[in-house]
């Protein structure tokens, strides 16, 4: 009776252990599904670098840090360029570009693909697209840099290096905290180069001077050349002379310390003489300078002085410094009398200077040039052509010279017996073609006002023909 149930129970148990297994057996089929059989192929491309730089298949390729694809195949393409197939997780925009970087500088095929991608607005890449060498930066290796360097250039880092290990060998603890102080000076370094960056004026006159005195003294190199010899030269002497310079050095001390004791007794003396120094210091001053000029002055004087007597008291009338003494009052008195007419004189012959006197340079330069239009000669020597102003055969009209009637040729002097001061029309400066800014010259407009007793200004225009 009790078997009965125990058995079938045995059945169903059974049977469950068995469904639970096939369950599980089929999730481990669904899941090999979705991550084996329904896994995306990925987004694959392709991008032509100038080099591949050490770059191998599978190295990883890198957005932002993160991998996301690997590289398939490095090609050569026809113009030496390598073309890399990479595969990614994830889909790219158009604006992508890529770098290939290393890990470390010390390392062999320790590279990996860097890319930046393009703008998520920007249209997507299909699957196999060709991202050009525009986009694209191939790595530069540190042979690249050293190769760049000559032979010289590369020994000389070399030793550069080897004597920094020489240096630094056994003194790292020294190093580190010389390190500490770097940063510090680097710090004074920038603020001491901002100060003399201030002033780029005061920067840029102090290049140039120093320049100038470097040029300067390049100038005098000869000079200095011989400075330097001589001063070997010199210096070569009083090594010579060592034994009678060690003597003197010997003896030195002793005369100072005697010279200290007489000095400190000419100091006693000295206070007592500053008193008299000071009194005679304001008349001494220029004494020295004045007796050296007076010298010559009273050698010059002795014959002077013997004549002296002779003018002033010799026999006779109005032959020595007494008779004229004794005019002096009648010459004062006609003096007096002449000094109102002279006056007066003065002021009516104001206006005349004022008016002639800003044709002074017009008078000058006629005398100056005296010699120049004198050194014209024939066969009867030197001659001087003299022609009237305002007297010709020809007058200007618009710049073509037309013949004057012989009964109008004087007609600018005016009727007979008329006076006439045409002769000064021209403005000072007017006799060269006009130069703006230069002549002719009208003296802030005063000579465009007549001055009596001138009554016709200058004219402006008159000016010779041409350019």
């Amino acid at each position: 009776m009790s078997s009965g149930p125990v058995s079938g129970a045995s059945r169903s148990g059974g049977i469950g252990r068995i469904a639970a297994i096939g369950a599980l057996i089929l999730a481990v089929i669904a899941l090999a599904w979705v991550f084996v059989g329904g896994e995306d192929d990925g987004h694959e491309y392709e991008l032509v670098f100038e080099t591949g730089g050490q770059l191998v298949e599978d190295n990883q390729v890198l957005i932002g840090g993160e991998p996301v694809g690997t590289v398939n195949s490095i090609e050569l393409t026809e113009n030496g360029q390598a073309k890399v197939a990479i595969t990614l997780n994830q889909e790219l925009h158009e604006g992508s570009t890529a770098v290939i970087r290393s890990t470390s500088l010390s390392g062999i095929a320790n590279r990996y693909i860097s890319i930046t991608p393009g703008p998520d607005n920007a249209p997507a890449l299909d699957s196999g697209s060709i991202i050009t060498q525009v986009d694209t930066t191939a790595p530069v290796d540190l042979d690249q840099l050293f190769n760049a360097l000559r032979a010289p250039e590369r020994k000389g880092l070399q030793n550069i290096i080897q004597g920094s290990a020489t240096t630094y060998a056994g003194a790292g603890e020294e190093a580190n905290e010389a390190y500490r102080f770097l940063s510090p000076a680097l710090t004074a370094t920038d603020r001491l180069i901002q100060e003399v960056n201030r002033d780029e004026r005061a920067l840029t006159d102090f290049l140039v001077n120093g320049s100038r005195v470097v040029t300067a003294v390049a100038e005098r190199r000869d000079d200095l050349t011989n400075l330097v010899s001589n001063a070997n030269q010199a210096l070569g002497a009083v090594a010579s002379q060592n034994e009678s310079l060690d003597r003197a050095l010997i003896a030195l001390p002793p005369a100072l310390r005697q010279a200290n004791t007489t000095f400190f007794n000419l100091r006693l003396t000295l206070d007592d003489l500053d008193p008299l120094v000071e009194t005679a210091k304001p008349a001494t001053r220029d004494l020295a300078p004045f007796l050296r000029r007076l010298q010559p002055v009273v050698k010059k004087s002795v014959p002077v002085f013997k004549d002296l007597r002779l003018a002033v008291d010799k026999d006779g009338k109005n032959d020595d410094l007494t008779d004229a003494m004794a005019k002096l009052p009648a010459a004062r008195n006609a003096a007096n009398r002449a000094s109102e007419p002279t006056v007066q004189a003065m002021i009516d012959s104001e206006p005349t200077f004022r008016f002639l006197r800003p044709y002074s340079p017009d008078l000058l330069n006629t005398v100056g040039g005296l010699s120049f239009i004198s050194s014209n000669y024939d066969a009867n020597g030197h001659f001087v052509r003299v022609q009237p102003a305002g007297l010709g055969i020809f007058t200007d009209n618009e710049g073509i010279l037309e013949p004057i009637p012989v009964n109008q040729q004087f007609a600018d002097y005016g009727p007979p017996g008329s006076p006439n001061f045409k002769l000064f029309r021209r403005c000072p400066g007017g006799m060269t073609q006009p130069v703006p800014g230069s002549n002719p010259f009208l003296d802030g407009g005063q000579l465009q006002t007549p001055v009596p007793p001138f009554t016709n200004d200058c004219t402006v225009t008159d000016v010779p023909p041409g350019p």
